[in-house]
């Protein structure tokens, strides 16, 4: 008899339905948010005739079935698992440690994964059906949940998760996991400790918010520190943190906080640094804006191909907010001192190149390569390095 493929999806044991139904109802009388706590005493008072043993691993079930992600949760909490993605009921895939692979688990029917959807929908705050069938949520744990619905998706519900890790990276383990070159550790510091403005670009996946959760816990114990996200992703281990969190439109289409609103606002919170998870869209305006007024030290992430597309996609981004190409260039060049860019091979992220921005002899937006990480992983210099030497105090070294 030949070896079972691991790939092949099996079925997950999953909690009676009516069991499911029962601890539901009896959840409901007591009323409000159920806790862990609740779930289990609700498990117990149903009467269900089992072991300790089996009892446990029942209430384990019943709880990821009703406050997480189903039998997708054991996967959630895998701590090498950053992504988990349904194609289909009999089709989820992970990544780990940077390969995407199968997992054994069957959903059981479409059906069933349109519910599990529509649940997590419901957790995040956000509404799920035919007349809005895509949605982009973040869910009480901090899960970033993107789903699509049929006819939308085709034949299946699609969803993808992607796991938030709190623990924070400090630059030298990065260093020492490759994701940094030595010699490049020093330049990133001082990059931090002169208040430089700093923009980490990058596809997605590539290890922007790692590397800038690390820069900022290198930012002095005496500043503050103002963090505008979708997600709160950044993790920086830093005494003075402080999160301003975007907010999306109810189901009835109010209550709207979008990130410019929150860069507007962090102005007005005495930030010594002003961090912003990511620029995707008219939010860039005020960024720059800010980092023109005085804010050193500030950092944002933006999601680019490579260093020398960074003028392109903030032209792209600020057009959504009526900037044409000269203002962007003018602010771009004056609110940012250096481009940190990483690029993604197989598992391997890695900082791949530091460069400056200025502009060119047209007016245009330059973004020059200073150092780049060489096959092998040596630093070599550009055409950009006296600049960024300068900018950190080393001279032309």
């Amino acid at each position: 008899m030949g070896a079972a493929d691991p790939r092949r999806a099996v079925p997950v044991g999953a909690p009676d339905a009516t069991l499911v139904d029962d601890v539901r109802a009896r959840l409901a009388r007591r009323g409000g948010a159920p806790t862990s706590s609740d779930v289990t005493a609700a498990v117990r008072a149903s009467g269900v005739m089992l072991g300790s043993r089996a009892l446990a691993e029942l209430d384990v079930a019943v709880r990821a079935e009703l406050l997480g992600a189903g039998p997708l949760q054991v996967l959630l909490e895998d701590p090498d698992v950053t992504d988990v993605l349904v194609n289909a009921p009999d089709e989820v895939w992970v990544e780990r440690s940077g390969r995407l692979v199968r997992a054994p688990v069957d959903l059981g029917t479409p059906a069933r994964v349109r519910e599990l959807a529509v649940r997590l929908a419901a957790a995040g705050g956000q509404r799920l059906d035919d007349s809005s069938p895509t949605v982009d949520a973040r869910l009480p744990d901090g899960t970033r949940l993107h789903a699509v619905l049929p006819p939308v998706a085709d034949g299946c519900a699609l969803i993808s998760l992607r796991v938030l890790r709190r623990r924070a990276f400090t630059l030298a383990e990065l260093v020492a996991s490759g994701g940094v070159a030595p010699a490049l550790a020093p330049v990133l510091r001082a990059l931090v400790l002169t208040r430089a403005n700093l923009l980490v670009t990058g596809a997605t996946g590539s290890g922007k918010t790692t590397l800038l959760s690390a820069l900022l816990s290198v930012v002095p114990d005496d500043e503050r520190i103002v963090c505008i996200e979708e997600s709160g992703e950044l993790t920086p281990h830093h005494p003075h943190v402080v999160r301003l969190l975007a907010r999306r439109a109810n189901v009835d289409g109010a209550g709207e906080v979008p990130l410019a609103e929150l860069v507007r606002q962090a102005l007005r919170m005495r930030p010594d640094r002003i961090v912003l998870g990511e620029c995707r869209g008219a939010e860039v305006r005020d960024v720059l804006t800010a980092l023109n007024t005085g804010h050193e030290g500030g950092c944002a992430t933006l999601h680019a191909n490579a260093a020398a597309d960074v003028p392109a996609r903030l032209e792209a981004l600020a057009s959504l907010a009526g900037m044409g190409r000269e203002a962007v260039a003018a602010q771009a060049a004056s609110a940012f001192d250096a481009v940190l860019h990483l690029r993604r091979d197989g598992p391997r992220r890695y900082l791949a190149e530091i460069a400056v921005v200025r502009r060119g002899p047209a007016g245009e937006l330059v973004v020059e390569a200073a150092v780049t990480v060489a096959a092998g992983g040596l630093p070599v210099r550009g055409t950009g390095w006296s600049a960024l030497a300068m900018r950190i105090g080393l001279g032309a070294a």
